[in-house]
């Protein structure tokens, strides 16, 4: 017994002393294994897959826009109908809409994404990608997958403009895709629209396409910024005329003219058409920005605003 003992140890030691593939791999020197970095040369760090740098062209490959079809039909246009209960208006006014388009609009919740791309007509409601905040959407490998599978989203900088992002809206728009963009670039804190950046203005001109100025009232109230759980309610979701960028114009020239014109439509939608139209004409029309008197004119304006009621009967211009 001893003398099998010892042939055991024997054998045990021999074969501890061979070494394993892996060892031989990793003692190896290139190119069997990766080669060495000098000392004096900084390591190249491993290219970013969240983020700005999320990869979404698998979404609209075939397989993703089936699966995004029978999603928006059949859960996110049922969900936004029963939390939202949107009436929509101004659909008349895209009937001449013909090819890929800009749809922006003012920017209160996490709900208005969902709300206008099911609000928007065929074919643009399947035909459409959302820039959605590649800080927020595209932080985990979740969110990225989600909001790129049910939203058609690509990752946008809030902080700054990137060639990427750019070119990749550019190129899809080139292709036939219209896009839905929040120019305030977040959703506002206090209830009071924040200033239009560029960035549809530059698609726009870059691309020849027209912005169709969209206002979105009430999401503010179902699921307002920092708050989780949303609480149902009503919706009024009013398209504006396309927006066509003048011969020479800048995209801060086209911005403006944009935030003016879903000013005239969130006056339209608390008062009446008629109404709202005579202030744009006059230049009168109410901005979407917070008085800058005080702390105390802002909460007392949004007060007055939310006590608003829409008049019963139309309000026509007396002619007598």
């Amino acid at each position: 017994m001893k003398g099998l003992e010892k042939l055991e140890a024997v054998y045990r030691d021999a074969y501890a002393k061979v070494p394993r593939p892996r060892d031989v791999v990793s003692r190896a020197s290139f190119p069997y294994a990766p080669p060495t970095v000098p000392l004096t040369v900084e390591p190249r760090r491993p290219e970013p897959t969240l983020g700005a740098h999320y990869d979404t062209d698998w979404a609209r490959r075939m397989p993703a826009r089936y699966g995004r079809f029978l999603l928006t039909e059949g859960v996110l246009r049922p969900v936004v109908a029963g939390l939202a209960q949107p009436e929509r208006r101004g659909l008349d006014r895209l009937a001449d809409l013909d090819g890929p388009a800009i749809f922006a609009a003012n920017h209160h919740s996490h709900l208005d994404a969902g709300l206008l791309i099911t609000s928007l007509p065929e074919p643009h409601r399947h035909q459409v990608f959302a820039g959605a905040a590649a800080d927020y959407f595209f932080d985990s490998r979740l969110k990225a997958t989600a909001s790129a599978l049910v939203l058609n989203a690509i990752p946008i900088e809030r902080t700054k403009v990137t060639r990427r992002s750019a070119e990749q809206a550019a190129e899809l728009i080139d292709r036939g895709w219209s896009m839905v963009i929040f120019p305030e670039g977040g959703r506002s804190p206090d209830g009071w629209g924040q200033p239009f950046r560029g960035g549809a203005a530059y698609l726009a001109i870059r691309c020849g396409v027209p912005i169709v100025p969209v206002h979105l009232a009430g999401t503010g109230r179902i699921l307002p910024k920092g708050k989780n759980r949303p609480r149902p309610g009503r919706t009024v979701v009013t398209f504006g005329r396309p927006i066509h960028a003048a011969e020479g114009e800048r995209s801060q020239a086209l911005a403006d003219r944009l935030e003016l014109a879903v000013a005239a439509l969130a006056d339209e939608a608390t008062t009446d058409w008629y109404s709202a139209r005579r202030r744009a004409a006059a230049g009168e029309t109410p901005s979407l920005s917070a008085p800058t008197e005080g702390a105390w004119r802002k909460a007392w304006a949004i007060s007055a605003q939310r006590s608003k009621r829409r008049p019963t009967t139309k309000s026509w211009p007396d002619l007598s």
